[in-house]
């Protein structure tokens, strides 16, 4: 695999900005220690992979295996940087919603050889990531073929009244609950058979626990295609590094066979 760090500059956003960018290289020859996905001519698949309220572009890459991963699959990964902006258009005038759903996949296809369909095309995310990946599927669901969150923050209208230091800056004053920017509200209005696969996984321990919860029932009441998943582990890289693992797994990529190191 390449790891690359790429700087450059957003026109939507009218600064410049950063991804981290893995690349499938082709497994001619076995490297010590890693298994590659068979060597194919067709342009990799691709995850676009979301970093929590605390992180940054390179955060997936130093505190998980991701790059070891994304190998074995043959898969490319895009991780870019959105700062503390929930992944939305905030109401500060930070058009970090349309950059990542508008500008950033249409970079991504100038810059780099990856498959621009849908089959071939998820989105993941951890905390702020996971609500960032969950209301891009939402949003724009003709664009993956699943997505996934990872104790994601998933109802951000139960948080609202507890991040008065966080949320006025990015969705305003008013009641989140029913706008846009309500995953349970994009679920009820959504076109179910229209929708990707989902998968929500949380740590029994961790305090994020019942948006999940809540994003499910939603989920259950709409009809939507969601794996619910909840298993032993707090808010923290240990939980995350082990439950990437499972969310690859589950991610429906076409790929060949590993070849064994």
């Amino acid at each position: 695999m390449a790891l690359l760090r790429c700087d450059f500059f957003s026109d939507v956003l009218g600064t410049g900005t950063s991804m981290s960018v893995i690349l499938p290289q082709p497994a001619r020859a076995a490297q010590i220690g890693m298994a590659s996905a068979a060597e194919t001519e067709e342009p990799p698949p691709v995850l676009y992979l979301l970093h929590g309220l605390s992180d940054d572009a390179t955060t997936w890459t130093r505190r998980t295996s991701i790059e070891r991963y994304a190998t074995e699959r043959g898969l490319a990964v895009v991780m870019p940087q959105v700062g503390r902006s929930f992944y939305v258009d905030t109401v500060g005038g930070e058009r970090y919603g349309t950059f990542l759903t508008e500008e950033l996949p249409a970079v991504v296809q100038r810059f780099f050889r990856v498959s621009d369909a849908r089959e071939d095309t998820f989105v993941t995310g951890l905390s702020m990531g996971g609500y960032g990946a969950m209301r891009w599927a939402l949003t724009h669901p003709h664009r993956f073929a699943a997505a996934a969150s990872l104790s994601g923050a998933l109802d951000v209208a139960t948080l609202q009244p507890h991040r008065a230091d966080l949320f006025p800056r990015i969705f305003g004053e008013a009641d989140i609950r029913g706008t846009e920017h309500d995953l349970l509200a994009l679920l009820e209005r959504a076109d179910i058979a229209a929708l990707p696969p989902l998968y929500a996984v949380c740590g029994t321990e961790d305090e994020l626990l019942p948006t999940q919860e809540a994003f499910a029932s939603a989920a259950e009441r709409a009809g939507a295609d969601l794996t619910a998943v909840t298993r032993p582990g707090r808010h923290e890289w240990g939980f995350w590094d082990a439950t990437i693992q499972d969310v690859l797994a589950w991610l429906p990529v076409r790929t060949g066979e590993p070849s064994p190191a």
